[in-house]
């Protein structure tokens, strides 16, 4: 069985699997729509994308949310992919940065900082943000 034929049975899938999806889908052998795709021309996928996600979590709807959220974690994939086949990053470069991310604005749950409250999480995000912002040329 190739690959192609060994994703059409799964039952279940993994991360791994929709990587696979979204480089065969950009592939020779692929999908025509999604190997002329660019960064630019995906921007209204992406802003629908969002906005259904939003109107989703808007009407209480767990199913469609579920399924909008796999829309926009598409989105993710293919611009990934595309920065990948222009060699600028990969998606676990974007999984490591929104990791570290996560864990050097949260040093209250990380560190040894302490928060009293969500109002002081939230400040002390925007101290950290503003800090990092900064640095950068």
């Amino acid at each position: 069985m190739d690959e192609k034929e060994i994703l059409r049975e799964k039952e279940r899938y993994t991360f791994e699997d929709l990587t696979a999806i979204t480089r065969i889908l950009r592939s020779e052998g692929g999908c025509p729509w999604d190997r002329k795709q660019t960064h630019d021309s995906l921007i209204p996928c992406l802003s629908e994308e969002a906005g259904e996600v939003i109107g989703a979590i808007e009407n209480r709807d767990m199913e469609n949310l579920c399924e909008e959220l796999g829309d926009l974690l598409f989105q993710v994939m293919i611009h990934s992919r595309i920065a990948q086949e222009e060699g600028f990053f990969t998606v676990d470069d974007v999984i490591g940065g929104v990791c570290r991310k996560m864990i050097r604005r949260h040093p209250h749950v990380f560190g040894d900082e302490t928060v009293a409250s969500a109002e002081e999480g939230v400040q002390l995000w925007e101290r950290i943000k503003s800090v990092e912002k900064r640095k950068k040329p």
